[in-house]
């Protein structure tokens, strides 16, 4: 009679297999915060912040929110997540985590902190990283994120006048005012140097119309002189070079045109 022959694993194989089976169940990654009291979930996140361990901070201050839930030091995990999520270059985080803080608490006496940040957060992610190297100005970028962190620092500016971060938020506001403008005048200045001389004057005419008192106006106004020198527009082109004039007595647009790439509109020095 046949018989099928069984096989016999060594027992060696079959100990090794066992052991490789328990270490697999057992490779579960461990908590080391587990038995931390909140204090030193907070000093550990801190000190992983100080050293520019932003990616490692993170996680220990989402671990101090679900720990410490209810208290001060909760939502001072969450400010402090939040900078750290900018820190490490992770803008839509940070933001996200200011919003939830600034619903979840209305009344908190850092709330004109959360508005700053917010605004920080928008203003340097519109700046650039590399800004200074291609030498790119503000107003030259996506304008959506200036416009973001304007509204934060105004909100910040008008319920909370006293706040120690007002008095830079009105500088930076100030800024992007400057920037928002100039966006203008640099797209009037795109169409007029490609020709398209009606597009440039109703853009500069929305820069003088949207702005008071901003450097941009003085090139707004100068390329609606060339723009309506360029169509034969003579009427219209001295009306605006005259407000120029009026306005700008000592410009220096009329006497070398355009300002050069390296000679931005924000440099002071």
């Amino acid at each position: 009679m046949f018989r099928a022959k069984l096989s016999v694993v060594p027992g060696w194989l079959a100990l090794a297999a066992a052991a490789w089976l328990m270490a697999g169940c057992s490779s579960t990654t461990t908590d080391k915060t587990a038995n931390w009291s909140p204090n030193r979930i907070y000093a550990e996140a801190k000190d992983e912040a100080g050293s520019g361990a932003y990616d490692k901070a993170v996680p220990l201050f989402e671990k101090l929110e679900g720990r410490a839930a209810g208290t001060p030091l909760a939502q001072q995990a969450q400010l402090d997540k939040a900078y750290a999520q900018y820190k490490a270059s992770d803008k839509p985080a940070a933001i996200a985590t200011l919003d939830r803080f600034m619903k979840l608490h209305p009344a908190s006496p850092a709330f004109d902190y959360a508005l700053y940040l917010k605004g920080v957060v928008n203003f340097n992610d519109d700046l650039g990283l590399f800004s200074f190297l291609t030498r790119q100005d503000l107003s030259e970028r996506d304008q959506k994120a200036a416009k973001e962190s304007f509204e934060s620092f105004k909100e910040l500016v008008n319920r909370f006048p006293e706040s120690r971060y007002t008095p830079d938020a009105r500088l930076r506001m100030n800024y992007i005012v400057n920037s928002l403008a100039q966006y203008e005048v640099h797209v009037a200045r795109y169409y007029y140097t490609r020709g398209a001389y009606l597009a440039a004057i109703n853009r500069a005419q929305l820069a003088l119309a949207d702005y008071r008192e901003v450097p941009a106006l003085e090139e707004a106004l100068y390329i609606m002189v060339q723009s309506y020198d360029a169509l034969g527009l003579n009427d219209l082109r001295d009306d605006a070079k005259r407000v120029l004039t009026t306005n700008y007595p000592q410009s220096e647009y009329l006497s070398r045109g355009f300002r050069s790439k390296d000679d931005p509109w924000w440099k002071v020095w």
